[in-house]
């Protein structure tokens, strides 16, 4: 498990989870307003996600099905993921 910011261009990740405070969480409270954000932009757990841009700072530009998502690093770092091993 690792933050999303952390995969590298064309590696893919299932997203299990949003760190906050030092703990994990699996969005399973509606009314957590950072998961309710994150679900919005169409990061639920369990949806892969390829990375397609990660410079290293700034935003960084994933795939989630058939749509690009820009996401703040510091969010990025937020969100868990299982990285896919093909």
């Amino acid at each position: 498990m690792l933050s999303l910011g952390l995969l590298s261009i064309g590696e893919k990740g299932e997203v299990i989870g949003i760190q906050q405070k030092g703990v994990i969480n699996q969005c399973l409270n509606v009314k957590d307003e950072l998961c309710s954000r994150i679900e919005n932009m169409g990061l639920r757990i369990g949806k892969i996600v390829e990375m397609l841009s990660n410079q290293g700072q700034g935003p960084l530009l994933v795939k989630v099905d058939n749509t690009r998502i820009a996401v703040a690093r510091s969010l990025a770092m937020k969100i868990l993921v299982k990285k896919e091993h093909i």
